[in-house]
């Protein structure tokens, strides 16, 4: 289930055909889901809830044609390898890789491997793939370290550009969004034809975010569902880490100390993290792109996105619009020089506006395509509840309801031809 399959409308501008990151020509996304075992964790055997996603940027070799690109960071605890030498250059070249915290390293071999494969034994080849992380140990044998380069290979193998699939899949699959079921989520967003018509697609990994910030087009959907009523997983882990460190005999006591955790400034993982993949078939040079990608910081926020100390935010935006740019990654190129257009100032305001519309609707995607999942020990994310979102939008003039309701308001008929039905709040 989808925003818009909810009758949810997420900004103004209208999504692409697919509203999806891979409604820029070319970009292909694919992934690699790995679930098994369930009961309390044994490192190395599990419950493993946990995989990889990747994104292919363009239809041609992405190891040795770049894209122009560029990067933000609204807090960095956490990883997304490889800007260094994407603020350097303002070039992206590779497959990009989204996964757990703690296979980061294997993904990013993985994909310097496939690389490497694909050009032959005899040809020079090096790459700084972009690899990025967010935290799957509620749910996930984190430290037992199942994805492997095989799960990598799979998932570029599966890479399309069709529909994408969402919510507990590749590197989502063990993530946890403001406290409910969180993982994998896109969305795009098309720009007025008189402003170029170009469409901006956002790839998220969502699991980041506090239960009584969400808020949903505006409406504070947090506070109408609280902890209280539909619990949260990083509770749930808190009590069991901390009856663990306080032993058997103070369990109790323990579990009441950590039953009501700050969950806004949590100074564990539970702080949450985000990595959102921009793109876009518009013409932008580096800088333009590094714009774009602060713009995603926006549609975090208006979902209640506070970027805590202990989360990592993180974001990468690349373009299509220039291509040819370099045969092989820019050195050992026979050419001298390379053309390249750029959107004017006045046209790229429009693109900003669809980058945080894109985002935030990719991070609700995520979160309505996400299904509830019990990992490790027994801890339990519990999906969004979709009909008391409608329920929730509606009251606060929001969502498919909404036009009824005000129907209502203006005094339509009630059911079976009966007197007016008003309802209020």
């Amino acid at each position: 289930m989808r925003a818009r399959e909810l009758g949810i409308r997420i900004g103004l501008l209208e999504p692409g055909e697919l509203d999806a990151i891979t409604d820029v020509p070319g970009v292909r996304v694919g992934h690699t889901t790995l679930v098994s075992g369930q009961g309390p964790l044994v490192v190395g055997q599990g419950p493993v809830r946990t995989g990889v996603t990747v994104v292919v940027p363009h239809d041609g070799d992405v190891w040795t044609e770049p894209l122009f690109a560029g990067c933000h960071r609204l807090n960095g605890n956490g990883e997304l390898t490889g800007l260094e030498w994407v603020r350097e250059s303002g070039f992206l070249g590779g497959v990009v890789g989204i996964t757990n915290t703690h296979s980061v390293g294997v993904v990013h071999d993985a994909l310097i491997a496939q690389g490497a494969r694909s050009h032959g034994r005899r040809s020079v080849f090096w790459s700084l793939p972009v690899v990025g992380e967010t935290y799957d140990g509620a749910l996930n044998d984190i430290n037992g370290f199942h994805v492997k380069q095989a799960h990598v290979d799979a998932a570029i193998a599966s890479a399309s550009g069709g529909p994408v699939a969402e919510g507990n899949v590749g590197g989502g699959t063990g993530m946890i969004c403001h406290e409910f079921k969180g993982g994998i989520g896109t969305a795009s967003r098309r720009t007025a034809a008189s402003d170029g018509g170009w469409v901006v697609g956002a790839l998220v990994q969502a699991n980041y975010g506090s239960r009584e910030l969400l808020r949903i087009d505006g409406v504070p959907v947090g506070q109408e569902i609280p902890t209280s009523e539909v619990p949260s997983p990083w509770d749930e882990e808190e009590r069991l880490e901390a009856a663990e460190a306080a032993g058997v005999a103070n369990a109790a006591s323990a579990a009441s100390s950590a039953s009501s955790p700050s969950s806004a400034s949590r100074s564990g993982p539970g702080g949450g993290s985000i990595i959102v993949i921009l793109a876009t078939d518009a013409p932008l040079l580096p800088h333009q792109c590094e714009r774009l990608a602060q713009r995603a910081s926006l549609g975090i926020a208006r979902m209640g996105g506070i970027a805590s100390h202990s989360s990592g935010d993180l974001i990468l935006a690349f373009a299509t619009g220039n291509r040819g740019l370099s045969q092989t990654a820019g050195e050992r190129d026979a050419q001298l020089t390379a053309s390249a257009q750029m959107v004017v100032d006045r046209g790229i305001t429009p693109l900003f506006q669809a980058a945080v519309e894109a985002t935030e609707a990719a991070i609700v995607n995520a979160l309505l395509a996400a299904e509830t999942m019990s990992g490790r020990d027994g801890i339990t994310a519990h999906a969004l509840d979709h009909e008391r979102l409608v329920d929730i939008m509606a009251r606060y003039g929001r969502g498919p309801k909404t036009l009824a309701r005000r129907a209502n308001l203006d005094g339509e008929p009630g059911p079976k031809g009966g007197p007016p039905r008003f309802t209020i709040g």
